[in-house]
């Protein structure tokens, strides 16, 4: 029986990819414990940028549910606007950021805006910032649910570019660096090959082959390398818990 939540399995995931000493777009949701994640474990010095104009270069000392959240912004390094920290991507100085989509294709394009399905279409939030980390980022990464609606061969609508048609893409459309890094999902970890298509890197503890292939929207390619994902460490779930005591965001 397993000792964690598949929510602390995708966090503990998200938080291995960020690198210490860098410069991070946090987002919402799970990346937000993610972050905690890295700082209290493997990455101490990485620097976590909000949208609303929030710098960290620590943790929020109490759990936040929305960025704007005021334990998020005492103690902050720096309170300044959207205009502020969206400059740093324009720079070059984000490293990674962290996105959510309502769907992903084949080449890591995201869609956040509108899904068309035999319901009709149904209109969702856009963009918000997503489209400027991934354009300007110098990776980024996306967690979603695994399923054929959520992960299409093309999206519906390209709200954030990923890879675009395929390799060559991005420097095509004069986009200076960047692209998807890894999605990591509720039944494994995708990752992206040097034609700029996704091939199924890890699968999650329990989780067969088969399942992760029938469920995603085009026939996904694996690696000759295909591992497990690791479990959680101590060390990551005491993080985790200790943070989001009532398993608000990991339950």
């Amino acid at each position: 029986m397993k000792s964690y939540s598949l929510n602390e399995l995708m966090v503990a995931s998200a938080a291995r990819e960020i690198r210490d000493g860098e410069v991070v777009f946090v987002g919402m949701r799970l990346p937000l414990i993610a972050f905690v994640v890295a700082k209290r474990t493997h990455a101490p010095n990485a620097v976590g940028l909000f949208e609303n104009g929030v710098i960290r270069t620590t943790p929020a000392g109490e759990l936040i549910y929305t960025m704007a959240d005021p334990p998020n912004i005492l103690g902050a390094t720096q309170c300044l606007d959207m205009l502020g920290v969206m400059s740093l991507l324009q720079s070059g100085r984000v490293h990674l950021g962290f996105l959510g989509a309502a769907e992903v294709d084949r080449f890591g394009n995201l869609n956040s805006t509108e899904v068309r399905g035999p319901k009709g279409v149904v209109r969702l939030p856009g963009s918000g910032g997503a489209c400027d980390i991934a354009s300007l980022a110098q990776r980024f990464v996306v967690l979603l649910e695994h399923g054929k609606q959520r992960l299409p061969e093309r999206v519906s609508f390209v709200t954030s570019p990923g890879n675009g048609d395929g390799a060559g893409w991005r420097k095509r459309m004069g986009l200076p660096r960047g692209g998807p890094s890894a999605a990591i999902t509720t039944k494994g970890v995708l990752r992206f090959g040097d034609d700029g298509e996704a091939y199924l890197a890890s699968k999650h503890p329990g989780i067969d082959l088969d399942d992760i292939l029938s469920n995603t929207g085009w026939k996904l390619r694996v690696s000759e390398t295909l591992t497990e994902t690791p479990e959680p460490s101590a060390g990551e779930l005491k993080a985790i818990r200790e943070y989001d005591r009532e398993g608000f965001w990991t339950r």
